[in-house]
């Protein structure tokens, strides 16, 4: 079977870890930027969420750029099958907290200017669209590893 892009191990792979690590990442810079978001459980969710997504993407980035560099692709069903599963999970997550981010900003915004200023809602409102741009990689991501878990 041909390689598919974006499996583990693969230039495309590498990619997509690259772009949820840089989206998850702003994601966080822009909810800390204040130091008023602990206020509400969803954006202190949002925080949390980020700091798994990082590290979880970080690291396989790093098992990426290490598969690459050696020119193997590792395909232990197992190892596939926890990269899939930890994915998922991961992907669950950020649609949630996402959402949940972008739902609360929404309904701060509407109901007065006290209680989010202008300059602190859009802040967060860009966190909550960076955390989607990491969803939708992280979902693809997922699809395609799942997409080759049945072929090993």
């Amino acid at each position: 079977m041909e390689e598919l892009p974006g499996v583990l191990g693969t230039s495309s792979s590498f990619a997509l870890r690259l772009g949820q690590t840089v989206f998850s990442s702003a994601s966080l810079f822009f909810m800390c930027l204040d130091v008023d978001f602990y206020g509400y459980s969803a954006f202190c969710f949002l925080v949390m969420v980020m700091g798994l997504v990082i590290s979880w993407s970080t690291t396989l980035l790093v098992v990426d750029a290490y598969s690459i560099f050696i020119k193997s692709v590792p395909k232990q069903r197992r190892f596939i099958f926890t990269i899939t599963f930890g994915d998922m999970v991961l992907s669950y997550l950020l649609l949630a907290a996402a959402c949940s981010t972008a739902s609360v900003t929404d309904l701060l915004r509407s109901a007065d200017k006290s209680y989010c200023p202008e300059n602190l809602c859009s802040r967060y409102q860009i966190s909550a669209a960076m955390a989607i741009l990491a969803w939708f990689l992280s979902s693809a991501s997922c699809l395609i590893n799942f997409w080759l878990f049945p072929s090993l």
